[in-house]
C-alpha cells in the first residue's frame, strides 16, 4: 500500500493546541563534572573523581566542519560544559542562548510557542535528543551571524508545516543559519516544516550534515543566498525522500562535497521531485557515490558552475543529469571513506536519523535495551510474531515496553490486555508503511467456535491496557466487501482502543467501514486518545467510538465503497453525557472521492441508548469538496441536532458559513474546546 500524501496536509494554530510535552530526565555526569550538591545539575569540579563521559559526549564532526579555520580548530560543541536535560521550551531557550558553553539533552518532546518559533543558538552548544525521544515539534533552531562550534544532534525535528505547499509566508525552517560557520548536523529526522528543512546561508561555512533523515517537504536544503563565493560544505550520508525541490540546492559554494545521499522519491504518493543535486551560480560540487531512484532532474547545474560526478548510480531517474568543469580534491582538506551506492538503501535505512545510543548514558541504554523486545519475520528478532511479544510482557509491567517490529507484512491479530499497560508497538523501517499489521476479520465473519466475531471484536489490532503508544507503522483490515456481499456484517475494524491516555503517533490507520474505534473500558470509564501525525483511511463511520479522543496534525482520507460509489461519514460519535468526545483539529479531510458525498458525522447511540450525548467538533481543519454544505445527519431515528455538533475555523472548498444546518462555535466556545481541554492534564509524549 503506498503511504497517503498531501501537500495541504494540515494547520497549526498558535493556541493552547501546542503542549508542553516531556518527561524528566535525570542528569548525566560526563568528564570532569559532578553533580551539583543543591539543583541536581552538573557543576565544575577540577581534579575529582566522577563517571566516565559518554561516548557521544566526545564526538566531533568530520567533513568541512572538521577543518581549522577561521579560528575555529574542528566541531565539538558544548564539549566541557555542563550536560543539562531539559523537557520544556523554555530550558531549551535558557540554555541554547547562554554564553557559555552546555551539552544539552532534550529528553522529551517540545512543542514550540508560538508555532515557527526558531530558538537562537549561540556558540558552543550541543544540542542532542535523548536516544530517539527528542522532538521539537513546530519550531527549530536559529544561528546568526558569527555563531560557530554547535551540534545539533539526534533530534527529530518536524510539523511546522502551515497547509500551503510552496509557501512564500512563513520562514519556519528546522535549522537555519546566516553567517554561521563550524556546524554540524547529524543523525536527526528533520520534515514537514512550512520552508526549508535545512538553510545555510549567507556566507555560512565549514558545515558537515551526515546521517540525517530528510523528508516530507518541498523545499530541502537550500545552500547560498550571497554573491560571495565562501562556503565550504560537506553532505554525506543522508537520505533524503519525499522532498520537491532544493535537494540540496548549492549557490556559490566554494566547495561541495556530496557523497554518499540516498535521493529517492517514491512512485504513487503526490510529492514528485523537480530536481535532485543542484549546483548555482559559481559552485564547485564533487557528487560522488550518491544513489538517485525514481527522481526528475536528478542532477543539475549552471551554466558557470562545476559538477565533477563519480561512482554515482542511478535507478528510474528522468531529466537532466549533468556534469563538467574542474572542481576540487575533498582528500586535500579531510580524509573520508566511500560506501558503495548500490549498498545505501540498506546503510541509511538502518542508519541514518536518531539512535538510541546518542544521547543516553551506558546504563540507560542498558536499561532501554532490557525493556525492548524485537520482532522480525525473518526470525532476526527475538520474535517472530507481534502477538508473541505482547505476550511476553510480564503481567502488570511497571515501566514501558518496547515491542519494536523489524518491516515487513505482519498477518496476525495483535490484542494488548488491561493487565499490560506501558506498552510500545513502534515499526523500525524508514516509512510507517514499511511496517504493516493487517487482517480481515469483519463483523459477519464466523468465529472458529461459533458465531461472529462483531464489530468490536473484528479489530486487526485491540489495545485494552492503559499508556498504550503506537509509532511508525500501518494497521488495517484489508476485508474484502466485494466477495463478501453475501456475509451480514461489513464492519471491519483495523485498530480498536478500550483505555485511557492511548497515544497514537506517526501511524497509518486504514480500512472501509468503522476503520478506527476508539472506545473506554465501559460506560463510566474515562478513555482519553490522542491521534497526531497520522493518516486514517475509511468511508463509512470510520472514525466512532465513546473515547475523549483528539485527531490532531493529520490527514484523513476519505475512500470510495467497495461498488466504486461515493458516500459515506467521518465520525460517528457515541460519548457519554458530561464527556468530550471526538476532536479533529489541525487537520485535512480529503481523498479521491465525488464532491458533496461525505458528512462529517452522525451521532451514534449505541444500542439506541437515548442517555448518551455524541460530540463531534472539527475546528481548525482543511476540508475538501468532498464535504457536503449539511455536513451532520441523523443515524438510527437520532438527530443529529439534539447532540454536540460544531465546526470553528475550518477552510478549504468543503468549508461553509454558519446557518442553522451548519453550526461553528462562537470563539468563547472555541476557547474551551482546544486540545488541552480534551487531553485534561495528561501530556502525551514519545515513549
Amino acid at each position: 500500500m503506498s503511504e497517503p500524501r498531501s501537500k495541504a496536509q494540515h494547520r497549526r494554530r498558535r493556541s493552547r493546541t501546542a503542549l508542553a510535552v516531556g518527561v524528566p530526565l535525570a542528569l548525566t555526569a560526563a568528564g570532569t563534572f559532578t553533580y551539583g550538591a543543591d539543583l541536581g545539575i552538573l557543576g565544575s569540579s577540577v581534579q575529582q573523581a566522577s563517571a566516565a563521559a559518554p561516548a557521544w559526549a566526545a564526538d566531533t564532526a568530520d567533513g568541512f566542519a572538521s577543518v581549522n579555520s577561521l579560528g575555529q580548530n574542528g566541531t565539538y560543541g558544548g564539549r566541557g560544559g555542563q550536560i543539562v536535560t531539559v523537557t520544556t521550551q523554555a530550558e531549551l531557550e535558557k540554555y541554547a542562548t547562554a554564553t557559555q558553553p552546555y551539552v544539552i539533552v532534550v529528553a522529551g518532546t517540545i512543542n514550540m510557542n508560538p508555532v515557527g518559533k526558531e530558538i537562537k543558538v549561540q556558540s558552543d552548544k550541543t544540542i542532542v535528543g535523548r536516544g530517539t525521544a527528542g522532538h521539537i515539534v513546530g519550531g527549530g533552531f536559529f544561528l546568526g551571524q558569527g555563531v560557530h562550534n554547535v551540534i545539533i544532534r539526534n533530534l527529530t525535528i518536524r510539523d511546522a508545516y502551515q497547509g500551503i505547499w510552496n509557501d512564500k509566508d512563513h520562514d519556519f525552517d528546522a535549522v537555519q543559519m546566516d553567517g554561521a560557520h563550524h556546524v554540524w548536523i547529524d543523525h536527526n529526522d528533520l520534515r514537514h516544516m512550512a520552508d526549508g528543512l535545512i538553510d545555510v546561508r549567507k556566507d555560512s561555512t565549514n558545515v558537515t550534515v551526515s546521517w540525517n533523515r530528510l523528508s516530507d517537504n518541498n523545499k530541502t536544503f537550500g545552500i547560498g543566498w550571497t554573491e560571495n563565493v565562501k562556503t565550504d560544505i560537506t553532505i554525506h550520508h543522508n537520505w533524503i525522500r519525499e522532498t520537491e525541490q532544493r535537494n540540496p540546492s548549492t549557490d556559490n559554494a566554494a566547495h561541495a562535497h556530496l557523497y554518499n545521499n540516498f535521493l529517492e522519491d517514491a512512485p504513487g504518493t503526490a510529492i514528485k521531485s523537480a530536481y535532485g543535486n543542484y549546483s548555482r551560480g559559481g559552485t564547485k560540487m564533487v557528487l560522488e557515490n550518491s544513489l538517485f531512484q525514481g527522481v526528475n532532474n536528478p542532477v543539475i547545474k549552471d551554466s558557470g558552475a562545476a559538477i565533477v560526478q563519480r561512482g554515482n548510480s542511478f535507478s528510474g531517474t528522468s531529466g537532466r543529469n549533468e556534469s563538467g568543469g574542474s572542481a576540487f580534491d575533498p582528500k586535500t582538506y579531510y580524509p573520508y571513506t566511500l560506501d558503495k551506492a548500490t549498498d545505501l538503501p540498506a546503510v541509511l535505512k538502518a542508519g541514518a536519523g536518531p539512535r538510541a545510543s546518542i544521547g543516553t548514558t551506558a546504563a540507560a541504554t542498558k536499561a532501554a535495551a532490557a525493556t525492548t523486545l524485537t520482532v522480525a519475520q525473518d526470525g532476526s528478532g527475538q520474535y517472530r510474531t507481534v502477538q508473541a511479544a505482547v505476550n511476553a510482557v510480564p503481567a502488570n509491567n511497571p515501566s514501558r515496553v518496547v515491542i519494536a517490529v523489524k518491516p515487513g507484512t505482519y498477518r496476525e491479530l495483535v490484542k494488548v490486555p488491561s493487565n499490560k499497560p506501558h506498552v510500545t508497538i513502534q515499526g523500525t523501517g524508514g516509512s510507517r508503511k514499511d511496517t504493516t499489521i493487517v487482517y480481515n476479520n469483519a463483523s459477519g465473519t464466523p468465529k472458529p467456535g461459533g458465531g461472529t466475531y462483531g464489530t468490536g471484536g473484528s479489530a486487526t489490532v485491540a489495545v485494552e491496557a492503559d499508556d498504550f503508544q503506537a509509532r511508525n507503522l500501518t494497521i488495517s483490515n484489508d476485508f474484502d466487501e466485494k466477495a463478501n456481499q453475501s456475509l451480514n456484517g461489513h464492519q471491519a475494524v483495523a485498530l480498536r482502543t478500550a483505555a485511557d491516555k492511548v497515544f497514537l503517533d506517526g501511524i497509518i490507520v486504514s480500512g472501509d467501514q468503522d476503520t478506527l474505534l476508539l472506545d473506554t473500558a465501559s460506560k463510566d470509564r474515562l478513555g482519553r486518545v490522542y491521534v497526531s501525525n497520522s493518516y486514517v483511511i475509511g468511508n463509512v463511520d470510520f472514525i466512532f467510538g465513546r473515547a475523549t479522543a483528539v485527531v490532531d496534525k493529520s490527514v484523513i482520507t476519505l475512500k470510495k465503497r467497495w461498488d466504486g460509489t461515493s458516500a459515506g461519514y467521518v465520525t460517528a460519535p457515541s460519548t457519554a453525557a458530561n464527556r468530550k468526545g471526538i476532536l479533529i483539529a489541525n487537520s485535512t479531510v480529503n481523498g479521491d472521492v465525488s464532491a458533496g458525498s461525505f458528512y462529517l458525522g452522525r451521532p451514534w447511540h449505541a444500542g439506541g441508548d437515548a442517555s448518551l450525548d455524541p460530540q463531534t467538533t472539527v475546528r481548525n481543519t482543511s476540508l475538501s469538496n468532498a464535504i457536503r454544505s449539511t455536513p451532520w445527519t441523523d443515524m438510527s431515528g437520532f438527530s443529529w441536532k439534539d447532540d454536540r455538533f460544531a465546526e470553528y475555523k475550518n477552510s478549504g472548498a468543503g468549508a461553509g458559513s454558519a446557518n442553522s444546518n451548519r453550526p461553528h462555535l462562537s470563539d468563547a466556545q472555541a476557547a474551551d474546546q482546544e486540545v488541552a481541554d480534551w487531553l485534561a492534564g495528561w501530556t502525551p509524549s514519545a515513549s
